[in-house]
């Protein structure tokens, strides 16, 4: 007695290089949209995550980031209570920081209008991220709190979980335009 697969989940054997099949007037999978979404999120917490490392809380905010991360300390902090010292390396480090802000959201875009190098760069940068999350934890002992690096670590995996999904990939390597109706050359003969 033959068991009877479900079409849509993936074997173990499936082989991995094989490009899932799209029709050219598919509409925008949930995956893709919700991913997209999770990018943008990402870029903007990436850069309040800047902002805070750069400059101080403010009093009310330390209070809700102490409360939410367990943290009581966090909340008295007195070397959180003014401004950091703007130096010449908070400037290199704000504009490196306002630079991958401009190109997570620029590749958000991409990807919600369906390009495939944006979504394979953007997961890229989400494992590079979590195994720099992962490495600063296992070495130096960094915390992964609320305070720190949980809400981007958190959003990495999701953009990842997104992104990686067969619809996602289908919609991204979908033939559009000249591709989908043969080349010009192909065309004249």
């Amino acid at each position: 007695m033959k068991e009877q697969r479900h079409p849509r989940k993936r074997a173990a054997f499936e082989p991995p290089l094989e490009p899932p099949r799209a029709d050219p007037a598919m509409r925008r999978p949930t995956a893709t949209s919700a991913g997209a979404v999770l990018v943008l999120l990402r870029a903007l917490a990436g850069a309040l995550w800047a902002v805070s490392v750069a400059f101080s809380l403010p009093p009310w905010l330390q209070q809700i980031a102490g409360a939410a991360s367990g943290d009581a300390s966090a909340s008295t902090d007195p070397d959180l209570a003014g401004l950091s010292d703007l130096g010449p390396a908070t400037a290199i480090f704000l504009t490196l920081m306002g630079a991958l802000f401009v190109v997570q959201v620029v590749l958000g875009i991409r990807i919600l209008f369906g390009g495939n190098l944006s979504r394979v760069l953007v997961m890229l940068i989400s494992v590079a991220s979590i195994s720099a999350g992962f490495v600063g934890w296992w070495q130096a002992g960094v915390e992964i709190t609320l305070r720190t690096t949980l809400l981007t670590l958190s959003l990495d995996i999701l953009v990842l979980l997104a992104l990686s999904s067969r619809d996602a990939a289908a919609y991204a390597r979908r033939p559009r335009g000249r591709r989908a109706h043969g080349s010009r050359t192909g065309a004249a003969r």
